[in-house]
């Protein structure tokens, strides 16, 4: 494709961010939706002149995109990351699952609308929808591109916050989905769906305090000290720079049309983290706690089956040793 002008939904956010990154490396120029004009002037100074933005404030309202789509005709990829990002909310559904879905299909269908130039959609998912949480971080259980997660929407509207987390990301995708297959748009679409996403910001700036989410898995090890207690966290990961290449691989390839795509490149858990942040950085050892240094061992076999997606992608991802590495590198320069 010639190079064009992507739209990104959500810019602000941590794989969004990444996704700018690599997008204005390969020449494209990008309109962001922020939530107000201060964060929108905070990314124009990070990523300068082939980047604006517009002011989105509230995904879920009918029509949120229909004015920033009308204002850049010359946009012809649209990819949508906003979504709610909390496994915390006070109502599950007011905060959760209504503001996911309903982002979606209000982007998808603002993009029919007002926006008919436009012939690729990519959307951020997330690997939870493919299968649930008691299997998330079973290293046995099979799921591949085709598996949906069997969570229903009355769990994630009645049960805990992650649930409803859980069950907001499939319910979004499914949504997506059945809008092209019923709407028939002008558009196709493909769904990026990846494991625990660590690495580091896409900007130093952003690296200062506690992380998000998933970023502060890694991070978090940085602000332990000699007799905490070593999380306990287990799954699969990704690096979010391979998750920001795959958005655009996904827009580039003919043959990433209408597909599901899963980002995911084994298994990591706490300890293993940990035993490479002290191999690695050992100025930090004597504050670190040690934990179990040979709990650190993940299976090597995983009937976890994203061949198809690794195929299409077509490039290596990055280690566990790698992300865990460049993440502290920049912690450290961020807090120094």
């Amino acid at each position: 494709m010639s190079k064009t002008t992507v739209f990104l939904s959500g810019a602000t956010g941590y794989i969004a961010q990444q996704i700018i990154v690599e997008l204005l490396s390969k020449g494209y120029n990008v309109v962001g939706s922020v939530r107000s004009q201060e964060k929108g002037e905070k990314l124009k100074s990070y990523y300068g002149e082939h980047f604006q933005y517009v002011v989105v404030p509230n995904l879920e309202q009918k029509g949120v995109f229909d004015e920033a789509l009308k204002k850049h005709p010359e946009v012809t990829v649209f990819i949508h990351t906003a979504s709610p990002a909390t496994f915390s909310p006070e109502d599950n559904e007011r905060d959760t699952l209504i503001p996911a879905i309903d982002g979606t299909v209000n982007a998808l269908q603002g993009i029919v609308d007002h926006a008919p130039q436009i012939k690729r959609v990519v959307l951020t998912g997330s690997t939870v929808s493919t299968v649930d949480i008691a299997d998330f971080t079973d290293p046995t259980f099979f799921m591949n591109e085709d598996s949906w997660a069997k969570v229903t929407y009355e769990d994630g509207k009645t049960k805990d916050g992650l649930t409803a987390y859980w069950a907001s990301k499939k319910y979004a995708e499914k949504a997506a989905w059945e809008f092209v297959e019923s709407k028939k748009p002008n558009f196709t679409i493909s769904t990026i769906l990846p494991a625990y996403v660590f690495g580091p910001q896409a900007q130093d700036a952003e690296a200062k305090g506690q992380l998000n989410l998933t970023a502060e898995i890694v991070g978090g090890f940085y602000r332990l000290s000699k007799d905490d207690k070593v999380p306990e966290v287990a799954g699969p990961f990704v690096d979010v720079r391979d998750v920001a290449k795959a958005h655009v691989i996904a827009f580039e390839k003919d043959e990433a049309q209408g597909q599901r795509i899963i980002t995911s490149n084994g298994r990591f858990s706490s300890q293993l983290i940990l035993n490479i942040i002290r191999e690695k950085f050992p100025e930090l050892r004597e504050k670190l706690p040690v934990g179990v240094p040979a709990n650190g061992k993940v299976p090597e076999s995983d009937s976890w089956d994203d061949s198809k997606s690794k195929k299409l992608l077509g490039f290596k991802f990055s280690d566990i040793e790698k992300v865990v590495v460049d993440t502290i590198e920049q912690v450290i320069r961020a807090n120094e």
